[in-house]
This record gives C-alpha cells, structure tokens and sequence, in this order.
C-alpha cells in the first residue's frame, strides 16, 4: 500500500471515530455533516472527498463499530478458559458497546430502518458472526457440560435481548455504574445456563 493510500485510509477513520462520538451524542438524525466536519476543521466539501453522502458515512461508522466489536468477541471466544467465563467476557463486551456506542451499535437492532438495501447485506452478514459467536461458547459450554442443554437460538436471542434492552434505561448518572451492571448482568445471565 502507497504511503498516500495509508494516509487516506488514516484519515478516513479518524473522521469515522469523530463521527461515532458525534452520532452517540446526537442520534444519527441530529448528527450533521458541517458538524462532523467543524469538529475535525474540515469542511464539509471534504467530507465528500471520503464518502458519498451522510447514509454512506453513517453506514461506515456502525460498520467499523461492528467490527471492532467482532473482533473483541472473537478474542473472547478463542481464549483459553472456560466456556463461561469467556460468555462473561462476551456479555460485558456486548453491554460495553450497548452503552459506549449506544448510537451507531444501536443501528444493529433495527437495520432496516437505517440503511439502504445495497448497505443492508453486509451489515446483516456482520450481525450474522455476531450472534454466531454467542451461538458457538453457548454450544460449546452445552457440550463442554459447564451449561444445560438449552435451546441455543432462543438463549442468545434472551441474552442479546435483555443487553439491548440498557440503551434505553441506562444514564451514567444512575444508581449502578457500568462495571456494576456488566457483574450483575453476566451473573443474572449465566444463571440461564446453568
């Protein structure tokens, strides 16, 4: 790769990591191109320079979002400890995102609502691995004997369900702090294994 390739490819995730903050705090309809431009002293002529319209930078946000959030889910899955211990890695990885990045993971809920078809597939095949690594440490703790038989998709879609849920409960001001509700999270949700 061209040194001025990488400094593109540079560049471009640096707007994306601003916009991800941008769309956290703005909700995607509130996040703006000329404010996801001031905040990194461009202007929004530029922007265009790196992507096609608002849809394609917000496409790229909760694609690089879900993909970061993959590859720490995968990091759990091939760790060499039990399989439920890694399932409490993965959960606090997941009510991380939920609340962190509540905006653009969020997206991974309703991505029809979000995104145009020629975007919808790649973003439905992210959100496939995804719940598949849930699917594989739940099967894997099943035949490891550390869980019950459980009815696999039912189990992930509870455990991705009730995380989801904390996007619209929680406030960083409230009674427990994040840390707190990722302990009592994965310990409530273990118990459906057990």
């Amino acid at each position: 790769m061209k040194l001025s390739e990488k400094k593109v490819l540079k560049k471009k995730e640096e707007i994306l990591m601003s916009a991800v903050k941008i769309v956290n705090n703005k909700g995607y309809q509130g996040a703006t191109m000329e404010e996801i431009a001031a905040a990194l002293l461009m202007t929004k002529g530029s922007l265009y320079y790196y992507f096609k319209n608002k849809e394609d930078l917000i496409f790229q946000c909760h694609a690089l979002v879900l993909s970061k959030a993959n590859k720490e889910l995968l990091a759990h899955l091939e760790e060499p400890i039990s399989f439920e211990e890694r399932l409490r890695k993965m959960i606090k990885t997941h009510i991380h995102y939920a609340i962190e990045k509540k905006e653009s993971f969020n997206m991974i809920i309703k991505p029809k609502e979000t995104f145009s078809s020629e975007q919808l597939h790649p973003i439905l095949q992210q959100r496939k691995i995804y719940a598949g690594y849930f699917d594989q440490i739940i099967q894997g703790g099943v035949d490891a004997k550390e869980f019950v038989n459980v009815d696999l998709k039912i189990v992930r879609m509870i455990l991705l369900g009730s995380m989801n849920w904390i996007q619209q409960w929680y406030m960083p001001a409230g009674g427990k702090s994040k840390v707190e509700i990722q302990e009592i999270y994965a310990d409530y949700l273990l118990k459906l294994l057990k």
